[in-house]
Formats: structure tokens, sequence, C-alpha cells
């Protein structure tokens, strides 16, 4: 696609975005709603339509050349992920789950259920390229240095008894296979004997009729299942097997898309190259001009402060701006009543602090008596980000010419109005030091006042103070290199290669009939979608972007529950895979026996986090997490010590903040044997991961059989396999199909298609998850904080206490009255 396509698809985006903003922060505040379904209707058509403008601008970031105009979509894009989580965040907040049922919304904006998937930037990726290369050669090196080689098959011995056991299994099998030679040899001579009594002459003419009516039976099936597979194909139900896929076109597209990521190269190249030129040319031939402009108009100001005040004015702090007050447009007799009502503020800062909290109290008291009860939407630490991006773009680049700029080269002008303001910024700071020494010199040549002595004095006495104590870090690791401490946790197993997996290949079909269960007072399992939804917005966009983890709602763990099979592990992997992150393994049994005793535990944990912070983004898998918090721990696994990380752990998890890009991610299949509350206290997201749904099951079934090498024809009945396969996981799936399509059963496909019933007999040798285990899956679920709260939800309490409370607060007014 050419330039101008991202260009239309930027400003559509845009379009979108001013009316989203303008229905988020109108003129006048909207008021509060009564009716949660109605609240949640609103937050759930934001979220979507916030989300189809990440889509929109994702796209646009990715294939844009024009190094100034990614800049400007990066903004808006990292504020909209902001945005789609805070809007995730406050609609579990008000439903009470952390899945979501839209199909109304959808429809009623014309959009399908792809348009919701939740997009993985691609730039988390590919900014991070050199960064990803360096640490594969690190892992290399290692595994070089530790002779990780495939170990020769060992030769056992084999005992007499078991290889007489060995040769009686042979003979008697081939002893079967004679026998049965020998049967099948004596039915076919019966056959036959049979076939010759019974045959009687038969004329020519009912000889042609039999054979007419075979030939003619046989073609007219072949055409009407040609014309049935044309409708299909006619219909979009069946892909046309003449096509080859990936076609043509689409492996032109990827050609394209990769010169023009290879263009985005060569374009920052030279945008940083004109960077450093532009700073150097308005250093030198604008920054002497600049500097002597600032020194007269200084000089202006104290001359204007003395006639107007009978003194010279002190000179404003760095901290409070410096000269940029001067030159804020105020007259003098404005200024130097600021900096003196600054100054009687630090004077008087604690009593007027106490002052101020008192009435800030009683104002609270007051709004919360006016307030109306109901529902308002959270305050946005993303809104004023958007605001100001879609300000930029509206100024700068929505009516901008660039019918000279084909190639979409970086602008020289831009470049020079956004860098002649730091060096201001950078002049301003050398001329406020000379300044401040010439006013000086000035108050004691002419007033003799020796003010800035005492000032100077007293900024010596603070920093002094400052200095008296200081907080020293005590660091055992001071003196290791984050190369060695890296190299040690390979060597130890606590750090591991994550598997080549992404996010897409968690397989799953979107939950169509959730709200009408729901309307129906019936909770719905959530499909394998919304398990891939809520793990993109909960781990993968925050852990991919800096600064969306720094303002967007803090997860720092997360706990992922479902029976042995349904991709726990794999989603971990797929997290690392998209993000870049480092996989950290402290699950109790990989823990066991390595850095033994209760300063070897503080080391440990203290080398994971202190490299998970170094090398971030980071995830720290805990697999088996219930071992952690056992209720009881069993005889067999007492020597192991599972809940080893059960009171440090903890202790280490407060001191991630926002800036620190790490996860911590359990995952277990039996939650029961987990004290409960502790559990809960530790994982503040925990995900239910039930298994696949028919839907899910049938687009596995498919693409599984696809990526072992089989053929899905409509010989396969997968409607029905689908079917029968109801309580099998993702797991017991792919066994199945690696049993089936050996190389020998992938030869035989022109001859002998797959059909359905080959995979009945692996199935049946396993043993599914049964409708009881889901449900004790789901009933445990319910005994967490915000299972409880959604069975309250649902059962009305949660809306008799807030109607409780506002009748009491009414009550209080009347009686304040």
């Amino acid at each position: 696609m050419s330039h101008s396509t991202y260009n239309t698809l930027w400003s559509e985006a845009h379009e979108e975005l001013s009316c989203l903003l303008d229905e988020e922060l109108p003129e006048e505040p909207l008021r509060p709603e009564r009716d949660r379904v109605v609240f949640f209707q609103r937050l759930a058509t934001f979220y979507v339509r916030y989300v189809q403008i990440f889509r929109q601008l994702e796209e646009a970031y990715d294939q844009s050349v024009h190094p100034q105009k990614r800049r400007a979509i990066r903004q808006v894009l990292d504020s909209v992920i902001g945005r789609v989580l805070e809007l995730k965040n406050e609609m579990v907040e008000k439903e009470f789950s952390e899945y979501h049922y839209m199909d109304d919304i959808i429809q009623d904006l014309k959009l399908t259920p792809e348009d919701l998937e939740i997009p993985v930037p691609r730039y988390f990726i590919w900014e991070r390229n050199k960064v990803l290369q360096d640490r594969e050669r690190m892992f290399a090196a290692i595994f070089n240095q530790m002779d990780v080689t495939e170990k020769p098959p060992v030769m056992r011995t084999l005992t007499l008894e078991r290889a007489i056991k060995i040769v009686q299994v042979a003979e008697r099998a081939r002893q079967g296979r004679l026998r049965a030679k020998f049967m099948r040899e004596i039915h076919r001579d019966s056959e036959r004997q049979r076939r010759a009594e019974e045959q009687e002459a038969v004329s020519t003419d009912q000889a042609a009729v039999c054979i007419q009516k075979v030939w003619r039976g046989f073609m007219q099936r072949k055409i009407t299942k040609r014309l049935r597979e044309e409708e299909m194909i006619f219909l979009g139900m069946a892909m046309d097997p003449n096509l080859s896929y990936p076609s043509q076109t689409e492996l032109d597209t990827v050609n394209i898309e990769a010169n023009r990521r290879t263009r985005q190269g060569e374009h920052e190249d030279d945008y940083q190259k004109s960077i450093g030129s532009v700073i150097y040319q308005l250093r030198e031939v604008e920054g002497p001009e600049m500097k002597e402009t600032m020194k007269d108009q200084i000089r202006q100001w104290f001359i204007e402060c003395r006639d107007a005040t009978g003194s010279f004015p002190d000179y404003p702090e760095e901290e409070d701006g410096g000269s940029a007050l001067i030159f804020a447009e105020k007259t003098p007799e404005e200024l130097a009543e600021e900096l003196a009502a600054k100054e009687e503020e630090d004077a008087n800062k604690k009593p007027k602090g106490k002052e101020e909290t008192k009435e800030k109290g009683k104002k609270e008291k007051v709004n919360d008596e006016e307030e109306e009860p109901g529902l308002k939407m959270l305050p946005s630490a993303y809104l004023e980000d958007l605001q100001r991006g879609h300000k930029t773009f509206s100024e700068v680049w929505k009516n901008r010419n660039e019918i000279m700029n084909f190639s979409q080269r970086h602008e020289l002008e831009l470049i020079k109005e956004e860098k002649r303001k730091e060096i201001e910024v950078e002049i301003r700071k050398q001329v406020d030091e000379l300044m401040r020494q010439e006013l000086a010199n000035w108050k004691l040549a002419v007033d003799k006042e020796k003010s800035g002595k005492v000032k100077g004095a007293a900024k010596q006495k603070k920093t002094k103070k400052n200095h008296k104590n200081p907080k020293k870090h005590k660091n055992i690791l001071i003196f290791r290199t984050i190369e060695s401490l890296f190299e040690e946790l390979v060597e130890q197993e606590l750090l591991k290669k994550a598997d080549n997996v992404k996010l897409k290949d968690y397989l799953g079909d979107y939950s169509y009939l959730g709200t009408t269960l729901r309307q129906s007072d019936i909770e719905p399992m959530p499909s394998l979608s919304d398990v891939r939804q809520v793990v993109a917005l909960y781990a993968v966009l925050p852990l991919g972007s800096q600064a969306v983890h720094e303002k967007a709602p803090l997860v720092k763990t997360m706990l992922l529950v479902g029976p042995s099979g349904v991709g726990k592990k794999m989603l971990v992997h797929a997290i690392c895979q998209e993000t870049g992150a480092n996989l950290f393994d402290l699950s109790p049994l990989n823990v066991a026996g390595k850095y033994p005793g209760k300063s070897g535990l503080q080391m440990m944990l203290h080398v994971v986090f202190k490299v998970a912070r170094l090398m971030q983004p980071s995830v720290i898998w805990i697999g088996e997490a219930e071992k952690m918090f056992y209720k009881k721990v069993p005889k067999e696994e007492k020597e192991l010590d599972p809940k080893r990380l059960k009171k440090d752990l903890p202790k280490i998890l407060k001191s991630i903040k926002g800036e620190d890009c790490v996860l911590i991610v359990g995952t277990t299949s039996d939650p029961h044997s987990a004290d409960l509350k502790s559990l809960c206290k530790f994982y503040n997201k925990i995900i239910l991961i039930p298994r696949p749904d028919y839907a899910s099951r049938y687009v596995m079934w498919k693409e599984l059989i696809k990526k072992n090498g089989g053929e899905v024809t409509s010989d396969l009945d997968l409607s029905s396999l689908a079917k029968i396969s109801d309580g099998y996981t993702q797991g017991h799936m792919v066994q199945v199909v690696r049993s089936i399509l050996t190389e020998r059963r992938i030869q035989q496909f022109p001859k002998r298609p797959l059909t359905a019933s080959e995979f009945v007999s692996p199935l049946a040798r396993i043993d599914p998850v049964f409708q009881e285990e889901e449900e004790a899956f789901k009933n445990w679920y319910a005994k967490t904080p915000l299972g409880k709260k959604r069975i309250k939800a649902a059962l009305g309490k949660d809306g008799d206490e807030e109607s409780s409370k506002t009748g009491s607060k009414s009550g209080k007014k009347k009686g304040k009255k």
C-alpha cells in the first residue's frame, strides 16, 4: 500500500478519537448513572471504539516511513493503549468479571468478532531487535560452555526373562498372521464357489442395463458432489483447492511490508544525523543572539523593578523556573508580589499545610453530601495526553502539504522548531547563572545589601543537611557484572529460553452466546478467544511498552487456573515471545535444592529480581503455584520444601513499581489444595481457563491437522469430530493428531483421505475433563474475591447495599436541614 493509504488511516483514527474525546470530556460533566447495566454499556462501547482506533494506529505506525509522523503516531498509540487498559480495569470493577461479552455492541456498531481482537503491536519486537539478538548470543555462548549436547542412548542389557518374553510375543504374532492368511484364503474359495453356483446365464441387454445403471449413478454422484463444492466455495464456506495458499498477492504484500520497515531504518538514520547538524547550527548561529537578547530583557526587568518598588528584586530560583518567570508577560509589581507570596509560603509551610488539609477535608465532605448517588467514570491518566496528541495532529499534520515530499523524508523546519525550544532552555540556564551574579554585584554596589550572601549561606546549609546522613545502599552484588549474573542464572536453570510460540497460536473462537446467556441469568464459561484477549490486556500490552506500564493500572501478579492441558504454560511462553521478555522459572520443584538456607534463598531472589529489573521486560513464572501455598504439605514433598518462597517473595513483590516491567505469572491445575486467602492475596489477577467449547474445538481440529501435514477434505466431518471431542483439552487434541498423522499415513492421503472415525479410538484411550471437574473449578473461582462480588451482584445484594447507602445519605441531609 502507498504512503497516502496509511496517512488516510491515521487521519480516520484521529477523526474517531476527536468524537470520543468530545464524549468523554463534555463541557458540562455527565450526571451519575444509577443503572449499572446502562453504565456498563457505555463503558463497553467506549472500549470497543478505542480498540478500533488502536488497530488503525498500530497498522499506521508499523508501515509509516516518515520519522516525525511515526513519533506523533507513537505518542497517541501509547495513550490509546493505556486508555484501553483503564477501561478494561473499570469494566472489571463494575461487572465483577474478568470476561465481558459484547455481542450486542459489535452488532450495533456493525463490526465482526475479529474487530475486537487485541493486536500485539509489532514494534514491541522490532524496536528491541538488537537487544534480543545479543541475548540469543549470550544464551548460545553459555550453552556452549556448559557443553549442552545430546547424550548417546545408553544400551541396556536384557535379562533372560525379558528376552524370552520378546521372543514369545514375536512368535505368537507370526503364528497369528499365518492363521489369518489361511482363513482369508478359505473364505475366498468358499465365496468363489458360491458365486459360481448362483451365476446364471445373463443376456447382453441385461448386462448392458446393469453397467449403465452403475455408471450413470457414479457420474451423477460425481456431478452433484462437484456442484455442491462449487456452491460452498461461492458462499465462502469452503476454500478453492485450485488456489495456492498463501497466494502470490499475499506474498507480495509481505515483501512490501518488509521493504517499508527497511526504509524506516534508513529514514530514521537520516533524521538522527539531521538533528545533530541542526543543533550545532542553532548553537553556533542563533545561540549568541539568544543569549544577548535574554540578558538585555533581564537587565531591563531589573531596572523596571528598581523603578517600581525602589529596590532590586530577588532572582527567581531554578526550581521555580528561573528567568522563565520573567518572560511570562507579567509586570514587575506582579512578579515581585508572586515571589514574596512564595517566600511566605515556604516560611509558613507547616501551619498552612494543616489548614489546607482541614479545608480540603471540609470541602470533600460537602462535595460528598452534594454529589448525586450513582456510577461515574474514574479519572484517566491518558486523556490529557490524547488531547495533546490530537492537537498536535490537527495543528501540524492534518492540513500539511506534502506534494514535494513523496519519499516521506523528515521535515527540517519541524526539527528546528523543536530543537530551538530545547536550546533556549539550555541557554537560559547559563544566562541565569551569569545574571544571578550580576544582580548580586548590582545590589552590593547600589543598595549595599548582602541578602545574596545570606541566601547563599542558607543554601549551603540546606545542602549540607541533605548530605549529612546519606542512605547507603548496600548491594552485595555491587562487584558482579550483569553478564556474570545472567550466566549464573542460566547455569542454575532459573533463567530459560522461551519456546517459539505466539499468542495467535493459542487457537480459539469467539463466544457468540455470552450476552444471551447472561440475560437469561446463566453465567457462561469463557471461550479460548476471551482468554487470549485477557492475557494480551493484562500481560502483553503493559510489558511491551514502558510508557504504558508506568501509568496504566498496575498488574504485578497473575494466576492462570485450569485443568492440565488447556495451554497455561504455552501462554506464559507466548507472553515472553510477544514482548521479548526474559523468562525466569521460580517453580517450587525447580527451586528445590538450589541456594540452600535462608541467606541462600535471599541471595537467589536478589539476583533474580536484579537481573529482571536491569534486563526488563521480564516474566517470573511459578509453575504449580498451589505448592507454595499448600494447606498441608504432602509427606512425599516435605523434603523439597515447596513453601520455601512463601514468606520472602511477597516482601520483594512490594518493591515492584510502575517503572519496573516485571510480571509474576503463576499456573496451577490444582488450586483446591492451596490456602485460598493467601493465594488470592498474592495474585491480584486470577484468570480461569476452561476446556475448549464447540467453536474452539472445530477451529483447533482444522488448524492442528493442517499444521501436522494433514489435509482437510469433505471426507473429514469436522463438525462431528468437534462434537464427540467435548471435554478434551488442547493437549489431548495435539496428542491425538500427532499419533494419527504419521509419515506413512500422510503418504496414503491421495488414496485414503482422512476421516473422523480414525480419531475415535485414540480419543477413547484418554480420560477427558469431566463436567464435575469443571464445576469444581467454577465453585473454587466463586470463592475468590472477584467471584464473591459477582455472586452478590447476581443476587441483587450489591444493588440493595447501594440503595441503603443512598437512603442513609438522604436521611442525613434531611436531618441537617
